[in-house]
């Protein structure tokens, strides 16, 4: 392992040395998900890849009291990757960056550090876990508003419609092109069901990996739509009566090559483990819904009727189910997998990753039963029908995931004491801020009459 890293390092100044790379932009992100930067000259690269570089942690959201805000940002090598959207002479690259304490241990609120702490622990049970997030946002012609206007789309388009109701294609083009040249992997791209609604699809990886790929991601859509004169929004519902932007992320285990979800001889191709799992996501849904909709906003989407998961089931091609296995493709038993519905692009995905992992791996350890699949549309069922099938539903707002988050026992594990307490006192200063606005709903509605 420190043969490797000493191989990435160097790896890291013959790629400086040979793209003329003068900015090195250092990484990280907020306990909310926010991604952080500062660049260096490369000058301090080598003493940056020995050491790390210390910066103020007080200002950080989630981060350190004042008192306590000496912070050490240490690049991650094997993420170095020059930033195409910038000058090429005298090139800009970045590297992802783990958080330290003055002391260089670990820094237990660095979101990066969670996931890598939870993927240790299915790494010491034999398993690889890999994910592959679908990430949807829109495109708007500007996002400055003035008071009581709402975002202009760009299209009228629908759900893989082209031109002339899709106009976002070179926007689309350009990002795919953009994300290869950092070395991520694309699969495809299309319009989405909302106007001026798009989703790119990246390849599955490790986990980590794709976590980085994923904050990376949202940044390049954003700089590419800059470079058109539009701006992209990762915001799970901006526009009333529309479908809302979902994070769907596909998720399975491996042991070396073997995916331990697939059983040939089952009658839904889904091994023990792939069952326990896929119950653990289910059982914790509730609990984990704060981490997986992190946002005001993000319950706006999770309503019946807007293609957007409420009801706490599973199924094969139903996608009003929480969690969607989909069918097997003979052949392709690689590809078996859970899909879970209810993250949006707003959240964290170094948090999402670990909390489902924690999820599906508690199901896994304690052999959680899975229900029968549901393959019906349960946005069309009565709330009779539902309680008979035992179907539940995620909180419908930010108050409601505070509260059963306030009471899980498996996020406090997960997140670490000091997180969880700091998650939680951010997210109920969210929820009162919110609660005291006066909306312009509510003006309409009853200043009239009133």
């Amino acid at each position: 392992m420190e043969e490797e890293l000493e191989r990435a390092k160097e790896r890291v100044m013959q790629e400086v040395e040979k793209h003329d790379v003068k900015f090195i932009r250092l990484w990280f992100t907020d306990l909310l998900g926010q991604l952080k930067s500062f660049a260096i000259t490369r000058e301090w690269l080598e003493k940056a890849l020995e050491e790390g570089m210390g910066f103020d942690g007080s200002s950080i959201a989630g981060y350190q009291e004042i008192h306590e805000s000496d912070m050490i940002a240490m690049p991650d090598p094997t993420t170095f990757r020059i930033l195409p959207w910038r000058p090429q002479e005298k090139a800009v690259a970045r590297m992802i960056c783990d958080v330290l304490n003055p002391d260089r241990t670990p820094y237990e609120a660095d979101p990066r550090y969670i996931l890598k702490n939870e993927l240790a622990k299915v790494k010491s049970m034999g398993y690889d876990f890999y994910t592959g997030p679908e990430l949807e946002f829109f495109y708007f012609k500007s996002n400055n508003c003035p008071p009581s206007c709402f975002p202009e789309p760009i299209d009228v388009g629908g759900y893989f419609d082209l031109t002339p109701l899709d106009l976002a294609t070179d926007l689309r083009r350009d990002t795919i092109f953009t994300l290869e040249a950092m070395g991520i992997n694309v699969e495809f791209s299309h319009h989405e069901v909302a106007p001026s609604q798009h989703e790119i699809d990246m390849h599955y990886a490790d986990a980590l990996e794709m976590a980085d790929n994923a904050v990376t991601f949202k940044l390049v859509v954003k700089e590419i739509a800059r470079k058109y004169g539009v701006y992209a929004s990762f915001m799970p519902k901006p526009l009333f009566g529309e479908n809302g932007s979902g994070m769907h992320t596909h998720q399975s285990l491996f042991k070396g090559d073997a995916n331990t979800f697939f059983d040939p001889n089952d009658e839904y191709n889904l091994s023990k483990e792939g069952k326990h799992y896929v119950a653990g996501l289910l059982k914790h849904a509730k609990e984990c819904a704060l981490i997986y909709a992190q946002t005001v906003n993000s319950y706006k989407r999770l309503v019946p009727g807007y293609e957007a998961p409420v009801y706490i089931a599973w199924g094969r091609r139903n996608r009003s189910a929480l969690v969607r296995v989909p069918m097997y493709n003979p052949g392709k038993e690689k590809t078996t997998r859970a899909e879970l519905r209810c993250p949006d692009p707003a959240s964290n995905p170094y948090l999402v990753f670990a909390v489902m992992l924690a999820s599906g791996l508690e199901g896994i350890k304690n052999e959680y039963p899975l229900p029968e699949p549901i393959e019906r549309n349960i946005f069309k069922m009565s709330e009779k029908e539902r309680k008979e099938l035992g179907i539940d539903s995620l909180p419908a707002t930010l108050g409601e995931a505070i509260v059963e988050a306030e009471n899980s026992k498996l996020l406090r594990e997960t997140l670490g004491e000091t997180v969880f307490e700091r998650l939680i006192e951010l997210k109920k200063e969210e929820w009162d801020n919110y609660r005291i606005q006066v909306t312009e709903y509510e003006i309409k509605k009853y200043f009239p009459i009133l």
